[in-house]
């Protein structure tokens, strides 16, 4: 492995570190080569919500047609950008705010990661927390997107009832290792389906922020956890544009 490789890892595992998002994950990382694939599964899991046409707008009547069409576009996207595969985070985040933001449910998310402190917080905190994790998940793993190469997306029959509200979608994403499934938890809103929850190899990505949060919060307060997660978005972007 090359050298600016083997330092990229290393910084990308240390980054993952820093979130601590769950004990469980790191069983799988027994080598820079299966950190490589859990953090560009990440990316894919968090962010990778785009069919057959490159342009096409996706359906969100469906909630695996949303899925179907927004991993496709997001992926061909990636994969025809030079410049995300060197890493231009800017370009990196100005593609996940069109064609990934808008089909996500950050308010729902946010609010669930919270658990039952959410109650106990005012709506201009409410609206910090939603605009700062948003931004701490962005730039977290924007990174991990430029990875991107030969990987693909198997798409698993959809189990629900026509009038279910809440679904699970499940994929298994297929490249040089061993398959892994990744399933995507969605609702359905007025505006159509919207993703709020994401499972990367059996861990659901509310519950292993919900522990961080509950720890900050005992420690710190709501306050403080805003301003944790604030000096950590500083801390990203200050890293970001240092490489």
């Amino acid at each position: 492995m090359a050298t600016s490789n083997l330092s990229e890892l290393k910084g990308l595992k240390l980054e993952l570190a820093n979130e601590r998002l769950t004990t469980v994950g790191w069983e799988y990382m027994k080598s820079y080569k299966t950190l490589k694939k859990y953090l560009t599964l990440i990316a894919s899991s968090l962010f990778f919500m785009a069919g057959a046409a490159f342009a096409q707008v996706p359906d969100q009547s469906t909630p695996d047609g949303l899925i179907k069409t927004v991993v496709t576009d997001v992926m061909a996207s990636v994969k025809s950008d030079p410049e995300i595969q060197k890493g231009n985070i800017p370009r990196i985040v100005d593609l996940v705010n069109k064609k990934i933001v808008p089909y996500t449910d950050m308010h729902r998310t946010t609010e669930m990661a919270m658990g039952p402190n959410w109650k106990k917080t005012t709506p201009d905190q409410q609206n910090l927390l939603v605009s700062e994790f948003t931004t701490l998940l962005i730039r977290t793993y924007s990174g991990a997107l430029s990875q991107l190469r030969d990987q693909t997306v198997q798409f698993k029959q959809l189990r629900a009832a026509p009038d279910d509200q809440e679904v699970v979608v499940k994929t298994v994403v297929l490249g040089r290792g061993d398959p892994v499934p990744l399933d995507y938890r969605l609702e359905k809103t007025a505006s159509g389906w919207k993703v709020y929850d994401m499972n990367i190899m059996g861990v659901w990505l509310i519950e292993a922020y919900r522990n961080q949060f509950s720890n900050q919060i005992s420690q710190n307060g709501i306050d403080g956890l805003v301003k944790f997660l604030q000096e950590r978005n500083k801390q990203l972007a200050a890293v970001k544009s240092s490489n």
